[in-house]
């Protein structure tokens, strides 16, 4: 079988070395087409799968080693990897795990091919991070109809993160809006995380305070700038409307299944541990513990930022405001004193803001370990 030669399409711009169209669409761009990359040592295999990709609406990308591979991916983007589990410098086993484990590529598809037979190759293949396994020789409609069904999944995990995306644009948007919260998002991000840890809580915990530092106030999108940077007291009519945020920003993240775990969040990171809060008066272990976490640095950081009704309070007089909170059974007693406790190191002090390089630093890390 021929390769396909890049001259003859009408695309946009001749195709890179490597690269293959896969299908005669010559209105497309190749930037607009799935791109599949092709990791094999052996020209007779990734020819065959050219052979087979033929028709198909697909941009081909071709590496002959595991290092040409990583060099590919961490160039641009790819929609599926095809790939046999026996290579010369990795295998394919080794080469899914490190997919696997990276952010950039943790959700791209995989599909491991061998000709080796043996159940043990399968379970091999699947457990290291493999989507898909298949067996040679190939049947070339097998093989299509995979890739199909994989690339639908791929697109609709990426409509996801796009629409994720747009919800974190969103909060920080609104956060925007004051210019005196500066990174209070980012700050609440970390310390949640920091006490989530010292509770020992897992990875998906974790996650959900790092999302809903972000996302917590998303529901003030709502709220008039007349209301929300009000100088003064608010009257009793615009309490109603700033307290709504917390039932907004939960209506606002409903629909993204993937956010299930921060809605508890959004809604309840302003109720009270004696049952005074809003908006539905839960009290004690009634309030989920993701939202109780995220309510004391939210409350720490809002006591220590200046805003336009009131200046920005010492790490002393915050610590001293939030234990009588403590003592007037409005917080949780267990959580405040574990988070002077465990972030005292991380606190901000006036020459050591969480700006300084030790810190952001240390949430680079942190996003690192979450979203990685």
């Amino acid at each position: 079988m021929n390769a396909i030669s890049p001259e003859g399409h009408a695309f946009c711009h001749p195709l890179r070395e490597g690269e293959f169209a896969a299908g005669r669409q010559e209105s497309v761009s190749p930037e607009r087409l799935p791109t599949i990359l092709v990791l094999d040592s052996l020209d007779i295999n990734r020819r065959l799968l050219r052979a087979m990709l033929k028709t198909a609406p697909y941009r081909l990308i071709e590496a002959r080693r595991a290092t040409e591979a990583l060099t590919i991916l961490d160039r641009e983007p790819v929609d599926l990897l095809i790939l046999d589990l026996m290579m010369p410098e990795m295998s394919g086993a080794d080469f899914c795990k490190a997919m696997k484990s990276s952010k950039k590529t943790q959700f791209t598809p995989i599909l491991m091919l061998t000709s080796v037979q043996g159940i043990e190759n399968e379970i091999v293949s699947i457990a290291s991070g493999a989507d898909e396994f298949l067996t040679k020789p190939l049947h070339p409609e097998v093989v299509r109809t995979r890739i199909r069904a994989m690339l639908r999944n791929k697109a609709a995990i990426d409509s996801l993160e796009e629409a994720e995306s747009i919800l974190f644009t969103l909060a920080q948007a609104v956060e925007k809006r004051d210019k005196y919260t500066g990174d209070h998002c980012e700050r609440l991000a970390f310390y949640g995380v920091s006490l989530g840890r010292a509770l020992g809580l897992g990875k998906g915990h974790l996650s959900a305070l790092h999302r809903g530092g972000y996302l917590h106030d998303i529901g003030k999108v709502s709220v008039p700038d007349a209301i929300l940077f009000k100088k003064g007291a608010l009257t009793e009519a615009e309490w109603v409307i700033m307290r709504s945020h917390t039932t907004k920003g939960e209506e606002i993240c409903k629909p993204m299944k993937s956010l299930a775990s921060v809605l508890p969040i959004i809604r309840s990171h302003h109720e009270r541990w004696d049952g005074s809060g809003y908006p539905d008066g839960l009290a004690g272990e009634e309030i989920p513990l993701l939202a109780r976490i995220l309510q004391i640095v939210d409350i720490y950081d809002a006591l220590t930022t200046a805003r336009p009704y009131k200046p920005a309070l010492t790490h002393q007089e915050a610590q001293a405001l939030l234990e009588e909170e403590v003592r007037r059974n409005w917080r949780d007693p267990e959580l405040v004193p574990l988070f002077f406790e465990c972030c005292s190191g991380l606190i901000p002090r006036p020459e050591n803001s969480l700006g300084s390089s030790s810190i952001r630093e240390s949430l680079e890390r942190m996003n690192a370990q979450l979203l990685g």
